[in-house]
């Protein structure tokens, strides 16, 4: 399967601000946005002003980079969304949030949504004591989500969970600690998701 392998602090600094692309390494003093906030590339120091179209397109490409999606799968999401019941824009944020690999990460199962893939693809993860291992696997309501990790792995997941403490599980989500086990609520909704999308940016580029 097609993924990005470039450095990921160069798409930050493509979009002016930091998408969290390391997890909890993106809140440290060394983070390459706080030294470099100009765009990456020979005409970098000199952000123009953009277009309808460009500000549509730059708001796509940001949240394509968030989740870890490419412009297929992407377009599929959109597809998928405007065949949907509900408002459009909505429909996609909330199919992107209900991905395993982003659940895991709001768990505080991975610290990243790359290393949180990976987890779902070495198999530790199962939903309804079933292992999946597609991280593109859509969650649902009264779905239990839990780890199945032997001995080694499963230390370093407890690990990530040491380090991702102090992170606020979503309220559409529900996570035993002790059990390591948990229940998806409700499906999510925009007001779940800390950063800023103006998903209508993304309907109208698509809608052109």
């Amino acid at each position: 399967m097609a993924r990005y392998i470039d450095a990921v602090c160069r798409l930050c600094r493509r979009e002016g601000e930091k998408l969290f692309l390391k997890g909890t390494k993106c809140v440290s003093e060394k983070c390459t946005l706080a030294k470099r906030t100009n765009a990456p590339g020979q005409h970098g120091l000199s952000r123009q002003k953009l277009s309808n179209y460009g500000v549509q397109l730059r708001e796509k490409q940001k949240v394509k980079r968030i989740y870890g999606v490419l412009e297929k799968q992407f377009r599929r999401y959109f597809m998928i969304a405007s065949k949907s019941k509900g408002v459009t824009g909505k429909v996609l944020l909330q199919l992107l949030e209900r991905r395993l690999d982003n659940t895991i990460f709001k768990l505080g199962i991975g610290l990243s949504r790359p290393q949180a893939r990976q987890i779902v693809r070495h198999k530790f993860i199962s939903v309804n004591s079933r292992i999946v291992n597609i991280p593109s696997f859509l969650v649902n309501k009264e779905d239990v989500i839990e780890i199945k990790a032997k001995e080694q792995p499963l230390k370093k997941l407890r690990e990530n969970l040491e380090q991702a403490k102090d992170r606020t599980v979503p309220s559409w989500l529900e996570f035993d600690l002790t059990a390591l086990k948990a229940k998806v609520l409700r499906l999510p909704e925009k007001d779940d998701i800390p950063v800023v999308i103006q998903e209508q940016l993304i309907v109208e580029l698509y809608s052109k």
